[in-house]
């Protein structure tokens, strides 16, 4: 019976101790000299351990230093730490300056949009005012100067409309001149056919009468007969005759 309660004690005995296993370890400065030696050896050995596993298998260029508390030196580097650090000066200064180069890009475009922002209100202001909108605001100097702007404005506007009538008057005259100008083609080409009409008729008239006067006149008499019917009488034979007496 010893033995079998022995057991589950010594079973619980070491499922405890499995459970608790590794306690964490509070981050902080160790007050004990040989312990926090022993530590920095530690992780000393274990951070340029990782440094050389980090290079070889990623095939990143790594570099090192580290500085115990008494002032000694130890570095890894798979390429050279001074290398390294000038590469490293080189982007930091590169991103410093990109960083900085879109802060001043950034700055300038908020100035930009709040200035054209400004503008575009004002000029909305403006022309509510020109519309007689939004008076009540304005002091008597700004509405003597609206007034001045808007003189101005109706004088340019009287003074351009009569430019442009004007404009439209001049070329109407010179529409009418050229209108009247092709009219008085139209009727010469128009005179001009009718009187090629009419040589045209004159000429055929002229040749009917040369041709009638060319033709000669005869005047037959109702008493008058032809020799030729004479002698062809004579050839009817007598026996014509005959009946002819006889009927």
């Amino acid at each position: 019976m010893l033995q079998t309660m022995e057991l589950p004690n010594q079973a619980q005995e070491g499922s405890s101790q499995k459970k608790m296993g590794r306690g964490k370890i509070e981050i902080k400065r160790i007050e004990n000299t040989t312990n926090r030696q022993v530590t920095f050896c530690k992780r000393r050995n274990g951070l340029l351990k990782k440094a050389y596993e980090l290079s070889v298998l990623c095939d990143a260029e790594v570099a090192l230093v580290v500085f115990s508390s008494r002032g000694r030196l130890y570095e890894y580097a798979n390429n050279s730490v001074r290398a390294t650090i000038e590469r490293y000066k080189k982007a930091s200064a590169a991103s410093t300056n990109a960083e900085s180069v879109s802060e001043v890009n950034t700055q300038f475009y908020q100035q930009e949009s709040s200035k054209l922002r400004r503008q575009i209100r004002d000029i909305q202001n403006l022309n509510r005012h020109i519309l007689g909108e939004a008076l009540g605001s304005l002091s008597l100097k700004e509405l003597k100067n609206l007034e001045g702007r808007l003189e101005k404005g109706l004088s340019r506007v009287r003074s351009r409309k009569h430019e442009t009538l004007f404009a439209d008057v001049e070329f109407m005259q010179k529409r009418e001149i050229e209108l009247q100008n092709h009219n008085n083609y139209l009727r010469a080409k128009i005179a001009e056919h009718e009187r090629a009409q009419q040589q045209q008729q004159q000429q055929t008239n002229m040749m009917q009468g040369t041709l009638c006067e060319s033709l000669p006149s005869q005047s037959y008499d109702r008493n008058f007969f032809p020799v030729n019917l004479i002698g062809s009488d004579q050839q009817y034979s007598r026996q014509d005759q005959t009946a002819l007496q006889l009927v």
